[in-house]
């Protein structure tokens, strides 16, 4: 057995000097600017918070990803982003060419019908708040015809308390250059319960904590007290392994630091990071060191806020890893040569985190390189209760310099069946665009190195925008336009998570089924019609065809739904036919009114999805059934009723 020594056994067993921490102050769940910049808190678990992304993907499933938009609006605008209730946007891309016709975007917040923020694209990255380094721009080359492009991003944060609407003053539409057409891109948003304590974006907040930390990305943005366990200089034969740290009472690693004296690109993929928290029967993190600092190919530098690599050897991470009993932290050399370790560093300090509410940093297990013919590569299928934080992809194609960016990154969560995260394509995940042609690219939360296109090793880092899950997560990537393409990938996800998911199904409503439709009471009010309908999903199983009957009626519908009575809050799934675009209904619990259940987007050709709506727990505790009552409205004078369903599943919070 290992014996396990304390920091202060190992300080003096090294010759260290230490700097005693200070007990640090972890601050409530917070949004916006604050969720931002507070690197602190993302241990902490959230509750009734969910992911979620409106973008150009191609209705039919192939990689026509322009068209960006929902619908036009009495304005002559064309409607880029609409939702209903509190939430918070944390991203946002858009593609343009050069000689394309300029957009001015406008945001509409809380039912606003003038908007509060206007910006043009030239404007992203000079006009404040969207300055650097939160919003930038990156032009494109020429690269063989299909440039140059212009891509703007922003991790500026909006919250809202009840809604959001972007618009364009153009419509954002087609994909050929000579045209000035194109347009395309995504708005990342976090969506919540209940819009107690958040303050709507004005444009004023005060900004310098962000500009400041993301300026001085590379160095460590935590800054509460630590102390430094550093390693000697040590070499690691073939099979070895090295132990950076070994403590046998609670923590908090805030920085993980190495420099390998005889650094070459093998190094990534064969000396490998081994950390386990609280004497768990398997590591918590176990990867190539390649992946858990952010660069699995090493032809460039890269600098990213909470990890990085150069091509000389030296590696930083700095997310924050709480432990509350021991912790290990070893390296491995699994090639076939020595490594020397010419420093190592380890940085601790003291543990104040609610251990009920916050999770362990954890990597998903490795993807070891490979191809999955025909389907999505499953990078990472993860359970539990956690959230996102970091993703890490790389790829290879069948020889150099052949594009292979265009694969969707889609991630569905708690086994819901429609995406929740879809990227158009890898390189806007990361907020390129027109593939990886200039490597290697970074900003704070993103970037990429390899060769021209392929092969490309990429970052993102979920900060403001993590993703919660409360169940399961799965992540995957297409290889190619359509899963098309002999493509080769690896790599994983971090996050920071417990094993216990809190999110359990506890009824199901099926409205092709007579007995389940009597078990359940449901009614439907007014003009009612039936159909059955035969189709798909969008994602990877856009050829995977599903029945079921649609109900569509004028006045309403209702139903019964049981729950477990010690519950924090439920949430409804429901299934339904997103042909028209729009669907809007109110939902009332018990004869209380509860909010507004809304879905702007459509699709004529993958026409099932499944989206969901939160109930708060102050409507649902203490109750071992719901009386569910659904009354569909328009969302615009004079518009036609599209509210359909064609089952529900019923979901407690048991945290």
């Amino acid at each position: 057995m290992k014996k396990l020594f304390s920091i202060k056994s190992l300080a003096v067993l090294w010759g260290l000097s230490m700097v005693v921490s200070a007990s640090s102050t972890i601050p409530p769940v917070s949004y916006g600017l604050n969720r931002l910049t507070d690197v602190s808190r993302l241990p902490i678990l959230d509750r009734n918070t969910r992911v979620k992304y409106e973008g150009s993907i191609d209705k039919n499933g192939e990689n026509a990803d322009w068209d960006w938009h929902l619908y036009p609006d009495s304005r002559g605008e064309w409607v880029i982003f609409d939702v209903a209730g509190a939430g918070c946007i944390y991203n946002m891309v858009q593609h343009r060419y050069l000689t394309s016709e300029e957009p001015i975007f406008r945001f509409y917040f809380d039912g606003e019908s003038e908007p509060r923020f206007t910006i043009r694209l030239s404007e992203f990255g000079e006009k404040y708040p969207f300055t650097e380094p939160q919003a930038s721009c990156y032009i494109g080359p020429l690269d063989h015809g299909r440039g140059p492009i212009r891509v703007v991003r922003s991790f500026v944060p909006m919250p809202f308390r009840n809604g959001c609407r972007i618009t364009s003053s153009v419509k954002l539409e087609g994909a050929q250059r000579e045209k000035g057409e194109g347009g395309w891109g995504h708005v990342v948003y976090h969506a919540y319960t209940s819009p107690d304590g958040i303050e709507t974006f004005t444009g004023n907040e005060d900004y310098s904590q962000l500009i400041r930390q993301w300026k001085q990305t590379g160095s460590n943005p935590d800054t509460c007290a630590m102390r430094w366990i550093r390693r000697p200089e040590q070499t690691l034969d073939s099979g070895d392994t090295l132990s950076l740290l070994q403590m046998n009472e609670g923590g908090v690693i805030h920085s993980l630091r190495l420099y390998v004296a005889d650094m070459n690109p093998d190094r990534l993929q064969n000396l490998w990071v081994r950390l386990r928290w609280d004497s768990h029967d398997e590591a918590d993190v176990w990867c190539p060191i390649g992946c858990f600092f952010g660069n699995s190919l090493g032809y460039n530098n890269t600098r990213y806020l909470l990890m990085g690599t150069t091509t000389d050897g030296w590696f930083y991470n700095y997310f924050p890893m709480p432990f509350w009993e021991c912790a290990e932290v070893e390296l491995v050399n699994r090639g076939d040569t020595p490594v020397t370790l010419a420093f190592a560093e380890v940085a601790v300090g003291a543990n104040d985190y609610d251990r009920e509410r916050s999770g362990y940093f954890r990597s998903s297990p490795y993807y070891a390189r490979k191809h999955t013919p025909g389907a999505d590569s499953r990078i990472a299928s993860i359970k539990g209760w956690g959230k996102m934080v970091a993703a890490h992809v790389t790829c290879y194609g069948e020889r150099p310099h052949i594009i292979t960016c265009e694969g969707d990154v889609r991630v569905h969560i708690d086994g819901i069946r429609t995406p929740q995260v879809e990227s158009d394509g890898s390189e806007s995940y990361i907020c390129y665009g027109w593939g990886f042609p200039t490597p290697a690219e970074g900003h704070p939360s993103g970037g990429y190195d390899g060769l021209s296109d392929n092969p490309w090793s990429m970052t993102r880092l979920c900060l403001g925008d993590s993703y919660p899950f409360y169940s399961s997560l799965d992540f995957g990537i297409e290889s190619g336009e359509h899963n098309n393409q002999y493509l080769e990938h690896s790599g994983a996800i971090f996050y920071y998570g417990r094993e216990e998911p809190v999110l359990v199904e506890t009824d199901r409503l099926n409205l092709a089924s007579s007995q389940s439709i009597k078990e359940h009471r449901y009614k439907a009010r007014g003009e009612v019609e039936k159909s059955p309908l035969v189709a798909c999903f969008e994602g990877d199983a856009d050829d995977e065809e599903v029945a079921g009957t649609v109900w569509r009626f004028t006045e309403g519908s209702s139903f019964e739904a049981g729950i477990q009575p010690e519950n924090r809050g439920v949430r409804l799934r429901r299934l339904s036919d997103q042909q028209q675009s729009r669907q809007c209904a109110r939902v009332w619990v018990d004869g209380e009114e509860v909010g507004v259940w809304y879905l702007a987007d459509s699709n004529p050709y993958k026409r099932w999805i499944e989206d969901e709506f939160e109930i708060p727990e102050s409507f649902t505790r203490g109750k071992s059934m719901l009386h569910i009552r659904l009354e569909p409205e328009s969302r615009e004078e004079g518009a036609p009723l599209s509210w359909n369903e064609a089952a529900y599943v019923v979901f407690c919070y048991t945290e």
